[in-house]
């Protein structure tokens, strides 16, 4: 083995003491925004970025749906978006919703392929390696590190003061698993196949880096398609890689989880979720809110604490 010399040593110790006292830090969680024609939805979303820019944060993470479900899934309509992205003075990390590409078939959406809108937002809102915003992130790519799922560089992932933040490609409609279309269906089960290898890959990242808590990022609320019996039926489009992967593996995890999205447009800050009938305490949700609700969440973690999550609203005054 190559011996450290007296530098090396002095940096690990560095290192073992920072990690060892990392410091409080707040970023901004917000996402179905903006919403409806631009005369009506932009200037209070721009007034909301430049709150935000105020925080002055390391980052912020919209969670999709940058349009509603009932305007055109135009390239002009994902220039405006990107534009707004460019507002952002730090850095900030998006993550797909439905509305950008799974319900552009829609006649009032302009009657899209939606296959060929998400390879669009894709090349529009992707760069290997980096986040948007005007100071971007240097992050890292599921296209990049798996070349069995190179299609996926919007699934993404960074570390930041002893926490892992990932990002998932899972948006609302049932996550696209509609059974009617064939098209939908095999779409579906190869970014279902890569959002459950991420997620996989997140927890053994967490376990390697000894990360003090772990942030997922997505579109979706996925208890739309729950029944009386259970929250993940045979027809969810969430039963895999939330179900059957996010969950048991927060319940094995020995830190932390938030799970933040959005989809439903109401603030919560919840602890949802259960396995076996025993509720899962580690893990919490948070819901932006959005639509004409035009409010971000300033979400502060401190993992000293045993629940290391604190949030608080953030809200343009007239």
């Amino acid at each position: 083995m190559k011996k450290l010399t007296l530098l090396g040593w002095l940096c690990l110790c560095l290192f073992a003491a920072f990690a060892a006292h990392a410091q409080p830090f707040s970023f901004v969680a917000l996402g179905d925004l903006p919403y409806g024609d631009e005369s009506r939805a932009y200037p209070p979303y721009r007034a909301l970025i430049g709150t935000i820019n105020k925080l002055h944060p390391p980052f912020s993470i919209h969670v999709g749906d940058v349009k509603s479900g009932s305007t055109v899934c135009s390239d002009q309509e994902f220039e405006a978006q990107w534009g707004h992205f460019n507002r952002f003075e730090t850095a900030v990390v998006y993550t797909p919703g439905d509305n950008e590409w799974t319900d552009c078939h829609r006649a009032n959406n302009g009657a899209y392929d939606p296959q060929e809108r998400l390879q669009a937002l894709r090349n529009r809102f992707f760069t290997p390696g980096q986040s948007l915003g005007k100071a971007p992130l240097s992050l890292q790519n599921q296209s990049t590190l798996n070349p069995a799922h190179a299609k996926f560089i919007e699934n993404q992932r960074w570390l930041h003061q002893q926490v892992l933040f990932v990002t998932l490609h899972i948006v609302g409609s049932n996550n696209n698993f509609e059974v009617r279309d064939p098209a939908a269906v095999a779409e579906f089960f190869e970014r279902d196949k890569a959002n459950v290898a991420w997620i996989r890959d997140a927890f053994a990242l967490a376990q390697e880096s000894s990360a003090k808590a772990i942030v997922f990022a997505m579109q979706a609320d996925v208890f739309e398609s729950k029944s009386i019996w259970e929250d993940f039926p045979g027809n969810s489009g969430f039963r895999n890689s939330i179900g059957n992967t996010l969950l048991p593996l927060s319940a094995e995890a020995a830190v932390p989880v938030l799970l933040i999205h959005g989809d439903s447009h109401v603030f919560r800050f919840d602890q949802p979720f259960s396995l076996a009938k025993k509720p899962l305490s580690n893990l919490t949700r948070l819901i932006v809110p959005g639509e004409k609700d035009v409010r971000a969440v300033h979400v502060t973690v401190d993992v000293s604490q045993s629940q290391p999550f604190a949030v608080g609203l953030i809200e343009t005054k007239p």
